[in-house]
């Protein structure tokens, strides 16, 4: 889907550079330029985003009004309640006083570093000064991110979803989830690039910040399967593993709460905010933590069905980024909690696949209506008379669970249109060249693909 055909961004266009001349040459900008273009443009949806937060940089994060307020992080929060505000020291001295973040290792070790540069004052001073650090090192994280998807999306321009998304200017800046965006956006970038190590590395970084890009990594490996490309994917998927482990062994040695606590608090935490199995305790008949647990784990594994019925079963090859964003999302609505940040892991994916600005907006709409709902249901356990009623929180809650679910039944839908082969056009060759041009070897662009670009089908599941 190019800009030209998606009427949400020819309106837009039109609106911002005027009507298209009649005499206009169609040309694509070069990637440099438009990444150059597109990152002024990144800063307006950052600066949103940390205008948003004003109310409460006034206030040090600190009180209800926070949440009336709409401006909440978990910046700030973390600061306060997991004692990040030791530093980076404290964290890695190990020891009964050394402070464990309950963030995974390479998340923690971020927070604590950054809180080593946090000036004295008081409490509430410093929280702030601590969110402001952070609030430089998303917007450098956030810019990079689009660097790295105009670099590779074809046309670059599309890298517009990431620099222009209303999702991305409500929950960027709230915690320290586009760490690992941005290193498992590097990683795919890494991996359409045809360098296997590179990728494993980065890929394993950012499984070391958050979990979720082990679904990358499976994508990757159910279209190497589909491939016969599985030298490609052991490399990766080895690098991968091998940097999450040094990773791990390096903190565990020093300070293995830290490195376990995320992991452990996992397996223990019951529902939470945006998963649908909240909606039980809402009504009074709370689930056990046990059967959360076992509900979010088969999320997981519904996840990699679904990737590998996708990935296996078409006709025509779907790209790593439309596997990637089905398995993702599956996993988002099935976790234990699925707070307003998670769907920041959507973002460049959605870029990637080039869906429509018009199913973009749609789902950021319903996202923007849970932002809002889910701050007014947490003031209302303190002021219950002001606050949002359970029943309204529960509605626009799966309202958002829908809406994400169907931003990946569009994916879906759009890579099942190539399932069958176009009709070939008859040529002077006759029907050998119908039968070539009828073969799934022709298939649209994969700006991921990297090692997988022109590769022969040597797996492919039919159900009869």
């Amino acid at each position: 889907m190019t800009p030209a055909a998606d009427p949400v961004a020819r309106a837009a266009s039109e609106v911002i550079g005027g009507p298209r001349g009649r005499y206009a040459v169609s040309r694509e900008l070069p990637w440099v330029l438009t990444a150059a273009l597109l990152s002024a443009l990144t800063a307006v949806t950052a600066g949103f985003g940390i205008l948003l937060r004003i109310p409460c940089l006034r206030t040090g994060f600190s009180g209800v009004d926070q949440f009336w307020n709409a401006c909440y992080a978990d910046l700030p929060t973390a600061y306060r309640d997991a004692n990040v505000k030791a530093g980076l020291a404290a964290y890695l001295q190990g020891g009964p006083d050394a402070p464990a973040t309950g963030q995974p290792p390479l998340t923690g070790l971020a927070l604590t570093a950054v809180a080593s540069l946090v000036p004295d004052g008081s409490l509430n001073s410093r929280a702030a000064w601590f969110f402001a650090l952070w609030s430089v090192l998303l917007t450098l994280l956030l810019l990079v991110i689009v660097w790295l998807v105009a670099s590779s999306a074809r046309p670059p321009v599309l890298a517009a979803h990431v620099a222009l998304s209303p999702v991305v200017a409500l929950t960027a800046f709230i915690s320290a989830d586009l760490l690992g965006v941005a290193l498992a956006t590097a990683g795919l970038w890494a991996w359409s690039r045809r360098r296997p190590t590179l990728a494993g590395v980065l890929l394993g970084l950012a499984i070391s910040a958050r979990s979720y890009p082990v679904l990358l990594l499976l994508a990757i490996g159910l279209l190497c399967l589909r491939t016969g490309r599985l030298r490609e994917f052991a490399r990766t998927a080895a690098y991968a593993v091998l940097t999450l482990g040094v990773v791990l062994a390096a903190i565990w040695l020093l300070n293995p709460e830290a490195a376990a606590s995320a992991y452990t608090g996992w397996a223990s935490a019951g529902a939470g905010y945006g998963s649908p199995w909240l909606l039980p305790q809402l009504a009074g008949h709370a689930l056990p933590n046990g059967v959360v647990t076992a509900l979010a784990v088969v999320g997981w594994l519904v996840a990699l069905l679904a990737g590998a019925v996708l990935a296996l079963s078409s006709a025509r090859r779907p790209t790593v980024a439309e596997v990637s964003l089905v398995m993702v999302a599956i996993v988002l609505v099935t976790g234990k909690s699925f707070t307003v940040q998670s769907s920041l892991w959507l973002v460049p994916l959605i870029a990637w696949c080039a869906v429509q600005w018009r199913d973009h907006l749609i789902w950021a709409g319903a996202e923007a209506l849970n932002f809002v709902a889910v701050w007014l249901t947490i003031a209302a356990t303190t002021v219950p008379d002001r606050g949002l009623p359970p029943a309204w929180y529960s509605f626009f809650s799966m309202l958002r669970v829908v809406a994400v679910l169907w931003l990946a039944a569009v994916v879906w839908l759009r890579a099942r249109e190539r399932w069958s082969p176009p009709a070939p056009e008859r040529t002077d060759e006759g029907d050998e060249a119908d039968d070539a041009a009828a073969t799934p070897s022709v298939r649209e662009a994969d700006d991921l693909a990297g090692p997988l670009a022109g590769a022969e089908d040597r797996v492919l599941v039919r159900f009869s």
